[in-house]
């Protein structure tokens, strides 16, 4: 497959040159797309994966990332019906074949604003819009997560070959650089919820020995409250000054429970303990990994009844931003301390997602864990904003191959060679179905004739740090 010029794409890329007596069996170029619960843009990572054989250490080069505002027809209809939680059969319908349409004009968007030829594009890799997540089903329900956005109108649009949606409990986390000998290093992505990947050094397992979760909350409640005061005129709290100007009320931190346990229940059939008011008394809180989260359990709902109760407090607008930010904070440090490696063990903690940029949690996590360092993902090469596109770049690029993904330990579908992913056949659907056949060939994939599944990538290397133009930078900061 044709490489995008690096120097066009992307001049601020550092890139070292490439060995041109160097032959790789796969050398495929993917446009990862993500949008959020939020609706609030379409992150869009180009991505270069080369691989000399299936054997050898898979190579990333991050050629381009942006980030595109969703339009407003689209995204209106789709946060009522995310908060309202009421549709038609046909309502859907509608909305799965119009968010194929957004992805397919954010693809046209991002090709002319970068001048990436769209024929230059091997694959996009989707994870389409999340509707719902049923995590944690109820006696008589199937665990189940639903995903819009129709890979067939993005490939007839774009006239690219689509890998969309993938199962939830298969989430794969890019690791920091390997640690040997180090101490245990932890990545946390706290947007609209929050998770966190703990992983060993090489010498205690590495990936292999690496657990994940959704602990709760990220900054869906944070961004309730701010709009909420400015009447919709901001959407998050930039740079936390609200929070900073605030002084938490810890008794509703501690009271969270009191609400959120008694509408979690109504919606999920699920009880949490009555015996004490403590945030760790929330049902999803107490309920042990693995465990996945978003908007059906922590909702906009929540959000309008923790500003309630902050206000009969006489709590002021930053006050209680700032009280709702340190639910955030204290939720995420007591999953670390309940689920994690002892506090000695904790070396670093990668920030990304919006949390990583707002100081009211990153300065009470360094507090609490005052001998770790915390610090931004970008010190890996890849930018914060960029983490989930990528991954699902990637992911796209597995299921196109028909390679299986690593997954924590923990996870609840450890089934060897699990395959995520379904493909929507573009125009170079046959051009790339024969380079992925070829490569299956080209080391332990098939043996005497025998197919038996190509091992998993163990070796991720990355080939440059991308550094973001300033424009991008700040409007993400925003």
């Amino acid at each position: 497959m044709a490489p995008v010029a690096t120097d066009s794409v992307n001049p601020n890329l550092m890139v070292e040159p490439a060995d041109a007596n160097e032959s790789y069996a796969l050398d495929m170029t993917v446009l990862g797309m993500n949008s959020g619960t939020a609706m609030d843009g379409i992150d869009c990572a180009l991505c270069r994966f080369r691989q000399k054989t299936v054997d050898a250490p898979l190579e990333l080069e991050i050629l381009k990332y942006d980030e595109l505002e969703v339009p407003q027809w689209i995204k209106k209809p789709m946060l009522r019906m995310l908060q309202e939680t009421r549709t038609t059969p046909s309502e859907m319908s509608q909305l799965n074949v119009q968010l194929g349409f957004m992805f397919s004009e954010a693809t046209k968007t991002f090709s002319e604003k970068h001048n990436v030829p769209l024929k230059s594009i091997d694959l996009i890799g989707s994870h389409g819009q999340t509707i719902w997540l049923l995590s944690m089903p109820k006696e008589g329900e199937t665990r189940s997560a639903m995903c819009l956005g129709e890979g067939t109108v993005m490939a007839a649009e774009t006239g690219i070959t689509n890998a969309i949606f993938w199962l939830p409990v298969l989430r794969w986390s890019p690791p920091p650089p390997p640690h040997e000998n180090a101490d245990l290093p932890v990545a946390d992505k706290g947007r609209r919820s929050a998770n966190v990947c703990f992983i060993p050094p090489d010498s205690e397992g590495g990936i292999d020995a690496m657990w994940d979760f959704d602990m709760g909350p990220g900054n869906i409640f944070i961004d309730a409250a701010v709009r909420h005061y400015t009447n919709g005129e901001r959407e998050y709290d930039r740079d936390g000054e609200m929070a900073r100007r605030g002084t938490v009320c810890q008794e509703v931190v501690d009271n969270l429970c009191a609400t959120s346990r008694l509408l979690y229940s109504a919606r999920t059939g699920l009880t949490g303990k009555a015996t004490s008011h403590s945030l760790k008394n929330h049902p999803y809180i107490q309920h042990n990994p693995p465990k996945t989260t978003g908007r059906e359990v922590f909702g906009d709902t929540d959000a309008w009844e923790l500003i309630k109760q902050c206000e009969a407090r006489g709590c002021s607008p930053d006050d209680t931003v700032a009280t709702i930010t340190r639910i955030t904070a204290q939720n995420i440090v007591d999953h670390y301390r309940r689920y994690g490696p002892p506090e000695d063990q904790i070396s670093d903690i990668y920030m990304c997602g919006g949390g990583s940029l707002n100081p009211a949690i990153t300065s009470y996590l360094q507090s609490e864990f005052p001998n770790s360092r915390i610090c931004s993902l970008d010190e890996v090469g890849v930018p914060s904003a960029a983490k989930e596109a990528v991954t699902f770049a990637m992911q796209g690029m597995e299921a196109m191959l028909g390679r299986a993904l690593v997954v924590p330990c923990n996870s609840d579908t450890l089934t060897p060679n699990t395959i995520t992913g379904k493909i929507a056949p573009g125009l170079n659907f046959r051009k790339l179905m024969a380079q992925s056949v070829q490569f299956g060939a080209s080391g332990s994939g098939v043996v005497k004739g025998k197919e038996k599944g190509l091992p998993m990538v163990r070796d991720l290397k990355l080939t440059s740090k991308y550094y973001w133009p300033d424009s991008v930078a700040e409007k993400y900061a925003a």
